[in-house]
Formats: C-alpha cells, sequence, structure tokens
C-alpha cells in the first residue's frame, strides 16, 4: 500500500470543468508576471543609460546626481526582477470566495492570494500578496468566525500547472452554483510526500499559526508546542512576514535565523527563498562564528563542561595569561640608562592594562605603562623625552612583540591541550575529572582538526575578552587572506580564509591541523534586527550568551520545546537565555495540534517521554493511517541485514523520504545501507542531528543506545521517534 502519493486520480466533470477556470486565471497572472519581468528590464535598462556622458574632467554635480539615480533604478530593478523570477513555481495557491459584491458587480467578490502581490496594466490587483492584511482572512476564516468568506480554496500547482484544488466551505450551504471540492486542504497538504527540504506551509496556515506570524514585532516572541506542531514553518513564516510588514528595519539589519545543525539548515533553506525573502542568514549553531565552521559533537560530558556558565571563569584565566614562549623579564640600555622589570612588575602592568584595555587593543597602553615603570627607575632626564627615546627603542620593540602579541582566540582555546595551563585555569572551578574532559576534548579537536559545536561559543566568548587582532598585526604574525593566493593556484581552499604563509609558492606545505584548526578570520559579532531560534530548549547557556551578543538590540522569535531537550541543567540555560533577552516584553503562542505524525506514531512516542517527563507538553495527533509502528529485534551482527529489509518493505509503503536513525556504536557497520538504495530517497543520520527534520518514515535503531549516548538521553530518542510521518519501525539490538 503506498501513501502520501501525488498520483492523479481520475476528475469528476464538474472538478474539471473548476480546473479548467482556475488554470485559466492563473495563465492570466503568469502572462502578467512574464510583462512585470520586461518592464523590470527595461528599468533596468534605463537606470543603466542614466549618467551617462561623453564630457571628460571633473565630473559635474548633476553628473553625480544622474549616477547615484542610476545605481538606485539598477539595484531595485534588478531585486524586482529576481523576486518575479524565483516566485514562478506555485505563484498562486489560493482563493477566498467573499459574501459581498465584487469589483465587477458580481455577488461574490473573488481574491486570489499568492507569494507575491501581481497587478495587471490597469494596476488592479490579480494576486495578493499572503502577507498583506487583505489576505489574512485566507488564514483566520473558520466556520465558527468566517470572516466574510464563504468558501477558501487551495490550488496545488506545479510551477504555472494547476493540478488540484482543495475547498474549506464556512457556511452551512453553498450557495447555487458553486462547487465545493475535496475533504479539506489541510489534511489533503498532510498527506503529501517529504522532500529534502522543508515545503513552505503558505497554503495550509491555521488561525492559531497566523496569530503568532502576524503578532507585533516588539521583544521577544515565543512559540511552544509539542513535535509535529508546525512551530518551525510558523516561525519562518514570521520572519518573512516581518520582512514584509516594516521591510526597512530588518532589511537594513538583517535577520538572523539559528538551527540546531547543518543538516537542519539545508532543510529549510528553501521556506523563505520560495517566500520571497532573502534578505536572510541561515546559521547552525556551529556556524554563528564568522571564520568558524563546526559539525561535530563533543561527547554529552564535555559539552556540558564547555556549556556551562564555569568554563567562562576558566576562559577568562586564559586570556589574561601570557602567551607561550613569553618572556619573563625586560631587559635593555635605553639613553645610556640600564633598565630592568621583573617579573612582578610585568605581572602588574600586565594586571593593569587589561582593566582598561582588550587585550589585543592595548598595544599602546603597554608600551606606556612599560615606559612608565622604566622612568620610575630612571627620573634623571626630562620624562617626555625618555619615553619617546623609549618607545623608538628597537629591544622594547621586539619584548612587546613577544610578551604582548596579538590572540587569536582559537589559539588560547588551544592552549586547554597543555596539562599545566588547564590545571592552573582550572583550580577551584573544574574538578579534577572535568578538566581532564576538558583538555581531552582539546585534544580531539587538534587530533581531528576540526572544532567541535560546543568550541564555537568558546570561541565568541575569548573574543569578546581579546577584541580583534588588527588587521596590520594580522600580516605582521604571517597569515593572508586567500583572495591574495588566486595566482597560486589554491583554488581548492575555502573562500575567505585566512592561511599561513608557507602555503603561498608553488610548492605548497600541506596545513597540520593546528594550522587548519586556525584558518578563518574571526570578525566582529554582527548584530541583526531580528534573531530567530529554533530547538531553542537545546542551546547552553554559553550559546546563549554567544547569540545574545548578535541580538543585543534585536527582536527576537523563539521556538522550542522543554521534552525534547538535549541541555541537562534547565536553570542554568534559563539564566543565560533572560541574560540574551534582557527586559524586553514577552509574548507566547502555544501549537496543540501535531500535524506532522499519524497518531499511531505519536501515541508510541508519547508512552516513551510520559515516562521521563510527566508534565511534557503532548500535542493531539490529527490524522491516522491505521498502521502501527513496527518492533523488530536484531543482533548486532544481523543490523545491516534487518535494517535493510526494514528499509525495504518502507520503500513499497510510501513515495518519499526514510531516514535510518542510528546511534554513533552502529554508524559504521551501517553507513553502506542507505547507499544500497538508488533514488536517494534513504539516508542515514544520528538522532542530535534529526532536530527539526521530518521524513515519510523511519528505522529507529537501538534505542537503548541512543539514550546512553544521548545528552538528553531518552527525550533525544523521543525526537527521533518523531520525526516520521507515516511509517516507522524500531530495530532493537540485543548484545549491543
Amino acid at each position: 500500500m503506498s501513501v502520501a502519493s501525488d498520483r492523479p486520480t481520475a476528475p469528476s466533470p464538474e472538478v474539471t470543468a473548476e480546473l479548467a477556470h482556475e488554470q485559466r486565471y492563473v495563465d492570466r497572472v503568469y502572462a502578467e508576471l512574464v510583462k512585470a519581468g520586461e518592464r523590470a528590464s527595461l528599468v533596468e535598462a534605463e537606470g543603466l543609460a542614466r549618467g551617462r556622458t561623453d564630457r571628460t574632467g571633473e565630473a559635474r554635480e548633476e553628473e553625480i546626481t544622474g549616477l547615484f539615480e542610476r545605481d538606485a533604478l539598477v539595484f531595485n530593478a534588478g531585486r524586482r526582477r529576481q523576486a518575479l523570477e524565483t516566485q514562478y513555481e506555485g505563484l498562486v495557491f489560493g482563493r477566498l470566495d467573499l459574501d459581498q459584491p465584487g469589483p465587477d458587480g458580481a455577488d461574490v467578490d473573488v481574491r486570489y492570494i499568492g507569494r507575491i502581490g501581481v497587478r495587471d496594466d490597469d494596476y488592479e490587483p490579480l494576486v495578493i500578496d499572503w502577507r498583506a492584511p487583505a489576505a489574512s482572512a485566507f488564514y483566520r476564516a473558520t466556520p465558527v468566525q468566517p470572516q466574510g468568506v464563504i468558501r477558501r480554496r487551495v490550488l496545488r500547482c506545479r510551477d504555472a500547472v494547476v493540478l488540484g484544488v482543495e475547498d474549506d466551505l464556512m457556511v452551512p450551504e453553498a450557495p447555487d452554483g458553486m462547487v465545493v471540492v475535496g475533504d479539506g486542504a489541510l489534511m489533503a497538504a498532510l498527506t503529501r510526500t517529504r522532500g529534502a527540504q522543508m515545503r513552505d506551509i503558505v497554503a495550509t496556515i491555521q488561525r492559531h499559526q497566523d496569530e503568532a506570524i502576524r503578532a507585533s514585532s516588539r521583544g521577544v516572541t515565543e512559540i511552544t508546542g509539542g513535535p509535529g506542531t508546525g512551530k518551525t514553518v510558523v516561525a519562518l513564516h514570521r520572519a518573512a512576514y516581518l520582512l514584509y510588514s516594516d521591510r526597512r528595519r530588518y532589511e537594513s539589519g538583517g535577520i538572523l535565523v539559528v538551527g540546531p545543525s547543518a543538516a537542519y539548515t539545508a532543510y529549510i533553506e528553501r521556506v523563505l527563498p520560495s517566500l520571497g525573502e532573502d534578505s536572510v542568514t541561515l546559521r547552525s549553531l556551529g556556524d554563528v562564528v564568522d571564520g568558524m565552521t563546526a559539525t561535530r559533537l563533543d561527547s554529552p560530558a564535555a559539552a556540558a563542561i564547555k556549556g556551562s556558565p564555569r568554563i567562562r571563569q576558566v576562559l577568562a584565566r586564559a586570556a589574561r595569561d601570557l602567551a607561550p614562549e613569553a618572556p619573563d623579564q625586560f631587559r635593555a640600555m635605553v639613553a645610556g640608562h640600564p633598565i630592568r622589570i621583573d617579573a612582578g612588575e610585568l605581572r602588574r602592568i600586565r594586571r593593569q592594562v587589561l582593566q582598561r584595555h582588550q587585550h589585543n587593543s592595548a598595544g599602546d597602553a603597554v608600551v606606556q605603562a612599560l615606559a612608565d615603570a622604566a622612568w620610575a627607575q630612571v627620573r634623571t632626564d626630562e620624562k617626555s623625552d625618555f619615553v619617546d627615546r623609549f618607545t623608538d627603542h628597537l629591544e622594547v620593540e621586539a619584548f612587546v612583540r613577544a610578551w604582548w602579541p596579538p590572540l587569536d582566540p582559537r589559539e588560547v582555546l588551544l592552549w586547554l591541550t597543555d596539562e599545566g595551563r588547564v590545571h592552573r585555569y582550572t583550580d577551584g572551578i573544574l574538578s579534577r575529572t572535568d578538566a581532564h574532559l576538558l583538555r581531552e576534548s582539546m585534544q580531539v579537536a587538534l587530533a581531528d582538526g576540526s572544532w567541535s559545536v560546543a568550541d564555537v561559543a568558546l570561541v565568541d566568548d575569548l573574543s569578546a575578552k581579546l577584541g580583534l587582532v588588527p588587521e596590520s598585526q594580522r600580516e605582521e604574525r604571517g597569515f593572508y587572506e586567500i583572495e591574495e593566493l588566486d595566482s597560486f593556484g589554491v583554488s581548492e581552499l575555502q573562500p575567505g580564509r585566512a592561511v599561513p604563509v608557507q602555503e603561498v609558492g608553488y610548492e605548497r606545505t600541506p596545513l597540520d591541523h593546528r594550522e587548519r584548526l586556525l584558518t578563518g578570520r574571526i570578525g566582529k559579532a554582527e548584530e541583526y534586527s531580528h534573531t530567530l531560534v529554533d530547538e531553542a530548549q537545546d542551546l547552553s547557556p554559553m550559546q546563549w550568551r554567544m547569540l545574545g551578543r548578535r541580538g543585543r538590540y534585536a527582536s527576537w522569535t523563539v521556538v522550542g520545546d522543554a521534552a525534547q531537550s538535549s541541555w541537562p541543567v534547565e536553570t542554568e540555560a534559563a539564566a543565560a537565555r533572560e541574560e540574551a533577552f534582557g527586559t524586553k516584553p514577552r509574548q507566547t503562542f502555544h501549537m496543540d495540534t501535531n500535524y506532522r505524525n499519524a497518531r499511531e506514531i505519536f501515541d508510541y512516542a508519547a508512552r516513551l517521554i510520559r515516562q521521563t517527563v510527566p508534565d511534557a507538553d503532548i500535542p493531539q495527533a490529527v490524522r491516522e493511517t491505521g498502521v502501527d509502528p513496527v518492533d523488530l529485534d536484531s543482533t548486532a551482527h544481523a543490523l545491516p541485514s534487518v535494517v535493510t529489509s526494514a528499509v525495504g518493505d518502507l520503500l513499497d509503503q510510501v513515495d518519499g523520504s526514510i531516514a535510518i536513525v542510528s546511534p554513533a556504536r552502529h554508524m559504521a557497520a551501517l553507513a553502506t545501507v542507505a547507499d544500497s538504495f538508488a533514488g536517494g530517497r534513504v539516508l542515514l543520520i544520528d538522532p542530535m542531528s534529526t532536530k527539526g527534520l521530518e521524513y515519510d518514515a523511519t528505522v529507529i535503531v537501538d534505542p537503548d543506545a541512543i539514550i546512553a549516548e544521548s545528552p538528553g538521553g531518552a527525550r533525544v530518542l523521543y525526537v527521533a521517534l518523531t520525526r516520521a510521518a507515516h511509517r516507522m519501525t524500531v530495530v532493537r539490538v540485543s548484545g549491543s
């Protein structure tokens, strides 16, 4: 049996007539879309023609004005043309029949709803943008409060072709001659297959979801609810709505969308562009900091240490410490006077400077403090003359370069691989066991040549403490930006990252792991006008601090479900979260209907989470398949063949994607299983990376091992069990 299919069935004559009518209207809209694109191209060409002159010499004021007008016309016309091109697929998706006279004198006013607004040559609206107030009834009308709507119709299109329609009737009886098609747009949408990317839901947004989307932009908007309630897509549509309603603010300041993993951002990246918005920055927690990309996960114990507020004290000690091989005393002959500054005085100077300056911006203050200490030993010449000669002294310059070098925050974090430094930095803060785990995790980074996701927030914290490395000092330290290396054929390297000098040349020395960890440039934390955080229940206190630096003056949309949390200490995360939000006003919207999972699948998952979290937020699943999840038993040895067989059965039952969700201990054994199936419908994924994702079917491998390996234990298994829309198979492994 196959579910969730898009395969058409033979329509009745009435439905055929309705489809033909809608097709004629959609054809008209697309014809206007083509004309609008041509008009945008003409404006763009006109803009390019402006400001041209054959005259030579200094530009006159009116010519400068012409150049400005040209740039403005070209930019806006190009953006409009791009918007028209990107909205081609499924442009028209809805229709409202309103109980009021239409502009043509008809008894019913018909409005079509789409991804962008389209007008005809007379500037009459053919399609209303879904975010416009005139379109709100499409989402908010119900049979109890119809808001003047008689019939709401959803058009299902592929490109410019109308494939089908689904109607919701808002009145007890349809007026004479009005055809009502289907069983309702929402349930029709729920049975469709899941692909590799998230679909937008503009055609099927429900009233309670629309209220969250169109809520006030001020302060913090929290969207809560259990699995499958549409929290993520509601939040993404809210971002698109904010850009539409206050474009100047949010387009200039930008919107940052942060998700739990790279798999998540790849999954959702289609949604906002499909809604007409490309002014949004999508980041996973591993690449929030410019210059770093991390996908590796620490062990739960190491991640808990790195995410805890206690680690800030450890990092503060590291940021104040001397660099390796820094001199511990200063000796020089300046203006005929022997100058000696010993280790104790150097420590005092260091403390004094760091009380008022960040390390990387303190160069001048360091030289002045050393000069003051030297003058205190001499006191014979004019102080200003002595200080001038001291600051220009080559030995002073060499000493400062060695004693106070510019520090990349990633270098400082790697100091935690040194046993002596770890002992000094963690003494009285972490237990010996935790200190050992911390050092061990940093050694893994050095051995592997890759940062962990938790490391990114630590680098960000150190960067805030140390300040940015001045560009002049970056060059002195021997790093070049990748753009300077094009002539050396280093094309396989990542754009925009920094490269050690020894790489430059025709015989390039391969990067070692330390150099690989230090490539790229850590820039200033960019601040945004709006910050959207999904799976917020998983963020550590350090990650909340990292996002807080980017949302200091922003409004926020925060999405989460406490029952799915993988962070062990809720009070720590809550305190950091409140600090990030500050005193901004709050509003909360709760989603209580599970649209994703079939009831049989969600009941299975709900029984598990109630044992761990008795007060978990359990939504109501609205759809049934009549097929219960399948439980299988396997040994570790037989696991690949058992999983292969289970996937084969599911491929016959569903039309879309299938995920094999496996703990780390079985990943190697199952590595080739997904690849053995053609068509790209099957993938192998770890439980933590499934957060925010959904599939037609899942094979959950070794649930006991998932609980044992995951930072959230049974909560992470709950996440894995709620990813499937239609079918689920659970494989228990004995002797693993």
